[in-house]
């Protein structure tokens, strides 16, 4: 069977050659006669896997050395409570509105503190980023929060907020690692994995050291108290072992690829081959606002939901998966993550417009 292109907006594709080394590591991990999946988390072994992984996440990203790298579990949607617990002073905080995981994200916060919405794009279903260079921002706020790429709307900030000198706070789970970032201008900084960096199960969290409080809010769990993990290096229980592990293979594979900067270029160039199809096309628009459009989830339609059913399961059939949008938005949807060949790019291009010729 040939590997399909798979557009999956998480768990997504990973790099091959990352997935034959695993294989070929399966039974026997250099030399140690067992799999990684089968080690102790306290083994020689392990113990060079994680430190490893962090010092090329460090090297990619320019990480600051007042900054903890946490590997935990419980994905992004964990830390919609972590973060409150563990920043709340005040029990203030602001959020930016701009899809499904930032609104669940205030929704939780809620639970913990005064927390408010200081702006939106729900009015026009979040198909734009709003204005946020003089946002109403409260002089107690703890933080302000973002989703940084939103995944089902296929949006993307690219500017930051201006958050009056607040601590920022960013989801980046489908954004991580797509292009070169200044870690400095955010105070926590963290992703679920599962869309460009490894499979499901671990969440990365970047998080500036004097944010690490011995005194979260009353009642915060241990395991979710950032202090527990940061003063045990990520192994206060055992970590997500296997899954780190592929991490840090795709670390190895994004800095042989040439960091960052080459990320970007080669995510750029992909995305350009769709959008400027979408922009002449007379079949199939896509539904975001052009200076807010996503690198790495391009959501498009053709107007019709019969229509769209249609594609997706001829798409299906010629060896383009998950090209199904959302539940909650319909149509459809590329994710394009780092991963995803050009090549994929090209080819579903022309299959869209075979189908437009012979649907239109």
């Amino acid at each position: 069977m040939a590997r399909v292109y798979n557009f999956s907006a998480g768990p997504a594709v990973l790099p091959e050659e990352v997935l034959k080394e695993a294989a070929e590591e399966m039974l026997d991990y250099r030399g140690t006669g067992m799999s990684v999946m089968e080690m102790s988390h306290r083994s020689k072994a392990f113990d060079t896997i994680i430190k490893e992984a962090e010092q090329d996440l460090r090297e990619l990203m320019n990480i600051p050395d007042n900054y903890k790298v946490l590997f935990l579990q419980g994905g992004a949607s964990q830390q919609f409570a972590a973060i409150p617990m563990n920043l709340m002073k005040n029990k203030v905080a602001d959020y930016i509105i701009t899809g499904q995981w930032s609104k669940k994200a205030f929704q939780e916060a809620k639970k913990y503190g005064n927390v408010k919405a200081i702006a939106s794009s729900e009015d026009k279903t979040y198909s734009y980023i709003p204005d946020c260079s003089d946002l109403d921002i409260d002089d107690d706020a703890d933080y302000v929060y973002i989703c940084e790429n939103n995944t089902i709307y296929g949006t993307k900030f690219k500017e930051l907020p201006n958050t009056k000198g607040k601590t920022l706070v960013a989801d980046v789970s489908s954004c991580f690692l797509s292009e070169p970032v200044d870690v400095t201008k955010y105070g926590v900084i963290y992703g679920g994995v599962q869309k460009n960096v490894g499979p499901a199960g671990v969440v990365i969290v970047i998080i500036r050291e004097d944010l690490i409080t011995d005194t979260p809010l009353e009642g915060t769990p241990t395991m979710l108290t950032y202090k527990t993990q940061a003063d045990a290096d990520s192994l206060y229980n055992t970590p997500p072992c296997y899954g780190i592990y592929i991490c840090g293979k795709v670390f190895k594979w994004i800095k042989k690829m040439g960091g960052l900067e080459a990320m970007k270029a080669h995510n750029e160039k992909k995305a350009k081959i769709l959008y400027d199809f979408l922009d002449q096309s007379e079949l199939f628009k896509g539904t975001v606002v052009e200076k807010d459009r996503s690198l790495m989830n391009v959501p498009f339609v053709t107007g019709d939901a019969d229509l769209d059913a249609k594609f997706v399961a001829e798409a299906k059939a010629a060896g383009f998966e998950n090209l199904k949008g959302h539940r909650t938005v319909g149509g459809m949807r590329a994710s394009i993550y780092n991963a995803m060949p050009i090549e994929g790019v090209e080819k579903l291009v022309e299959f869209m417009k075979d189908f437009e010729a012979k649907n239109k």
